[in-house]
């Protein structure tokens, strides 16, 4: 079996920037273990995986680790991948994912994404996280992700996560956001998950649906303009809405091949 596989840069206009995603296009339904063989071995932060089927696309997405429920950058990287290479005609693509239906509109020079919204709620920080950080955040809260709130960006980009401690959480805690407001941005970010071969991710789209209306109900704003400020960075603008945050976008190709299953 010969599958087309593409790797993109997503939240990005340039190569070697952005989340590296590979999107694999499958002619049939694959066992969980040989795609999970796939994403290890891409070693990318998130492995997408489409199979076109009733007039949309099944969606699912895979870290080197496990299979997770929502991933804005692969998403991103799948709809470019379709309406630039594959010349999709249509303005809007259907996603069927394990978060519902997802839908994805061409929109200038970018990609609009409707994803579901996530708003976070005051919670604990576990002490393995609360011990790993080497900057304790002002202000907790966790919707399916932990967010951790400080007061500004230099705290963000000087944050040190100790994996020795960090990884001893007993408990799936999702991820782990940080963010706090900045000049340039409504705001910027951080994003880590526990026990993951990739600590750090280098543009979180997910993240946003959490990260968006905090940050809408702080500023009294809901269109932001945000920047996660990892190694490779990225940019994401987030429209939110009453129950869905709008993700936009640009992606860029970097490579296309063949695996040999």
């Amino acid at each position: 079996m010969v599958l087309q596989s593409f790797q993109v840069d997503a939240f990005t206009d340039r190569i070697f920037s952005g989340n590296p995603a590979s999107v694999v296009f499958l002619e049939e339904r694959l066992p969980d273990s040989l795609l999970m063989s796939i994403a290890r071995e891409n070693s990318v932060p998130e492995t997408a995986f489409l199979l076109e089927e009733d007039n949309m696309y099944s969606l699912r997405w895979f870290t080197p680790d496990f299979e997770i429920d929502l991933c804005g950058h692969a998403t991103l990287a799948s709809a470019h991948v379709l309406f630039s290479w594959y010349k999709f005609k249509g303005e809007e693509l259907l996603f069927n994912t394990r978060s519902g239906l997802l839908t994805v509109k061409r929109e200038g020079i970018g990609y609009a994404m409707e994803f579901p919204l996530r708003e976070a709620k005051d919670a604990i920080l576990p002490v393995e996280i609360y011990d790993a950080l080497n900057i304790k955040p002002r202000e907790v809260y966790k919707a399916r992700d932990f967010l951790l709130v400080y007061s500004k960006r230099e705290e963000i980009e000087m944050i040190e996560v100790d994996r020795t401690i960090f990884d001893e959480i007993n408990i799936d805690p999702g991820g782990v956001i940080v963010t706090a407001p900045d000049v340039d941005f409504d705001f910027v970010s951080r994003f880590f998950t526990p026990q993951a071969t990739i600590l750090e991710d280098p543009v979180t789209g997910s993240a946003h649906c959490t990260l968006a209306p905090y940050w809408a109900k702080r500023l009294k704003k809901n269109n932001l303009r945000a920047k996660q400020l990892s190694g490779r960075g990225g940019e994401i603008e987030c429209r939110v809405g009453a129950e869905s945050v709008i993700l936009w976008g640009k992606a860029v190709i970097y490579s296309r091949s063949e695996l040999y299953i």
